[in-house]
């Protein structure tokens, strides 16, 4: 939410991702998706800043802070500012790892085992009747 003042002073917050147009005419008029307009002291240009900061807030938040995360994403380990995390949920198709959830990591190598024998190959006779 962005905090704005009407034109007796009073201040409101309104949600920023509603707001469908901004004028100023020569106030700042705020119309919001539903027809509702705001009239607010706050230069157009303010609001626009004030949005601006709202949104890289959020973006922000879900990138940079873990404790904001859902809790099945925390056990990854440490987060970067690089973005979230990728992780594998476990259990969902009922292995039994009870829906936890892991860091992608590359599989790890089977150990070298030495290839089983084979029979060996036998021919099948060629079909008879009628063509």
């Amino acid at each position: 939410m962005i905090v704005v003042t009407r034109l007796n002073d009073s201040r409101f917050a309104v949600n920023p991702d509603l707001i469908e147009r901004i004028h100023e005419t020569p106030d700042t008029t705020l119309i919001m998706v539903d027809g509702a307009k705001y009239i607010v002291t706050e230069p157009m240009a303010a609001v626009i800043e004030m949005i601006a900061r709202y949104r890289a807030r959020i973006v922000s938040l879900a990138y940079d802070a873990p404790d904001v995360a859902a809790p099945a994403t925390q056990p990854l380990g440490s987060r970067t500012s690089t973005g979230p995390q990728l992780g594998i949920v476990r259990g969902s198709r009922g292995d039994g790892g009870g829906g936890l959830v892991s860091a992608l990591r590359p599989a790890p190598e089977a150990p070298a085992t030495a290839p089983a024998p084979t029979a060996p190959a036998t021919t099948a006779p060629a079909p008879t009747g009628a063509r």
